[in-house]
């Protein structure tokens, strides 16, 4: 799998990192003639006929500083602190919209500038006090660092890793499997994955979830790759694995049904979209593809 092929990553922006310290230089990228503004509402995007709203200038407090896209400046504002009506005529839009649902009608960069706008604006939005002591904390380095007025400590943005899988049984024919997550509509079976926990590996976290939601021992974890996913604050890791047995038992928690597939059961399901194993832009679609175009 490339990162070219995923949603939320290979975003074509220069980030500045080394810059952002720069609080003259930050201000002049701001007010400069080609410099463009995303402003959000509380998760969502600010949109005018069904695309994302962009302005010029700055609309309100604390604009985040998101990279060099071609050379000029891209920031984000979060106007999460307005009305929804005052945020939308602010913006000069006609609506707010979920930014998932902006995937398949938006170029995939721009998807992903989305996503990493609305992960660093919901951080930012969730950090204004410390943990630590309680103060208020205030931004720094345009907005990828935050200070702790009273303690002074420096905040600086979570991701929390998961680890997801396509886990496989060597056979005549291969089959992998696929689990029916609680909450998902009849029928509708998909990849297992899971959040890490402290003190443990990448690989030992996808031989828990699978044993903790399958009851399936896993033996060998071979990594595929990773994808950004700031939803608000995650990274998904790909992996495949390989199953010592076909036993299976749910723990009618997380999965209330898992099933081996063939790569044949699964090409039809791919081509019904009532039953289809994956989300368009989730890495899962590459690891189910994947593994179908090798079977």
């Amino acid at each position: 799998m490339t990162a070219q092929a995923l949603y939320y990553s290979g975003l074509g922006v220069d980030r500045v990192g080394h810059r952002r310290g720069d609080r003259d230089w930050v201000a002049g990228l701001l007010a400069a003639p080609h410099t463009t503004v995303l402003p959000m509402w509380r998760d969502r995007c600010l949109v005018a006929a069904g695309e994302p709203v962009w302005v010029r200038g700055d609309p309100a407090a604390e604009p985040v500083l998101l990279g060099l896209r071609d050379g000029h400046g891209v920031f984000a504002v979060d106007l999460s602190g307005l009305d929804e009506p005052e945020a939308v005529r602010l913006a000069g839009a006609d609506g707010t919209a979920d930014t998932r649902s902006l995937v398949g009608s938006l170029p995939a960069q721009d998807c992903g500038l989305l996503a990493y706008a609305r992960g660093i604006l919901h951080w930012n939005r969730n950090q204004r006090f410390c943990g630590a002591c309680g103060g208020r904390t205030e931004p720094r380095e345009a907005g990828h660092l935050r200070v702790c007025q009273s303690c002074a400590k420096l905040l600086f943005p979570r991701i929390e890793p998961a680890v997801i899988m396509l886990v496989e049984l060597p056979g005549e024919p291969n089959r992998c499997l696929l689990g029916r997550h609680r909450g998902a509509p009849a029928d509708r079976f998909s990849t297992l994955a899971g959040f890490v926990e402290v003190g443990e590996s990448l690989e030992d976290a996808v031989r828990r979830e699978v044993a903790e939601e399958a009851g399936v021992v896993v033996d060998s974890v071979v990594y595929q790759g990773s994808q950004a996913w700031p939803f608000p604050s995650g990274i998904m890791l790909g992996f495949r694995a390989r199953a010592a047995s076909a036993e299976i038992g749910v723990d009618e928690t997380e999965l209330l049904e898992a099933r081996w597939f063939t790569a044949a059961e699964l090409r039809a399901r791919m081509a019904d979209p009532a039953t289809g194993p994956y989300r368009l832009d989730s890495i899962g679609r590459q690891l189910i593809e994947t593994w179908v175009a090798e079977n």
